[in-house]
């Protein structure tokens, strides 16, 4: 893969958080029907409908950098969601609760990753329209983080007084 400038870097980095944030919405949705935890399940629920205003932030960037919103697969994010089904398919209970917490937490450790590298690159471009928007959605991917590792916390912890 040929990448001819910076600019095309970013469009590349938008297209794949595109991909990611449709992808999360059927996703967060899976991991809220699988979570028994009640803290959980309402903080996958809650960051799914952060989710859709997120791929509506991207459609607004993309349409502030004159480029029609198009999706690239990201590896990454496909082998998460493949290894989540595979996981999902052999456990079941606190073990698949916890799992869910977990790759919930993997996968807004990396859209905070993402979502900076954009903002940044955004603004170095001199997009500093697109780069307050993105900046908007690192900042809520950064609560996601701590709400879903707080509810793990609270998780773990109630697992080992129940033990």
């Amino acid at each position: 893969m040929t990448t001819e400038s910076t600019e095309e870097l970013l469009v590349e980095g938008l297209q794949e958080m595109y991909y990611t944030e449709n992808q999360l919405i059927d996703a967060l949705g899976t991991l809220e029907e699988q979570t028994s935890d009640d803290a959980a399940k309402q903080g996958f629920s809650k960051h799914r409908e952060e989710t859709r205003e997120h791929v509506n932030r991207l459609e607004k960037v993309f349409e502030q950098l004159d480029e029609s919103p198009q999706e690239k697969e990201d590896m990454v994010v496909k082998a998460m969601i493949e290894e989540h089904e595979q996981f999902s398919g052999e456990n079941e209970g606190e073990v698949l609760d916890r799992y869910n917490m977990e790759i919930g937490q993997k996968t807004e450790h990396l859209e905070i990753a993402a979502y900076g590298s954009l903002t940044s690159l955004a603004g170095k471009l001199g997009h500093d329209e697109a780069a307050d928007v993105l900046e908007e959605t690192l900042r809520e991917e950064e609560t996601a983080l701590e709400e879903v590792t707080k509810a793990s916390e609270q998780f773990d912890q109630q697992q080992v007084e129940s033990e």
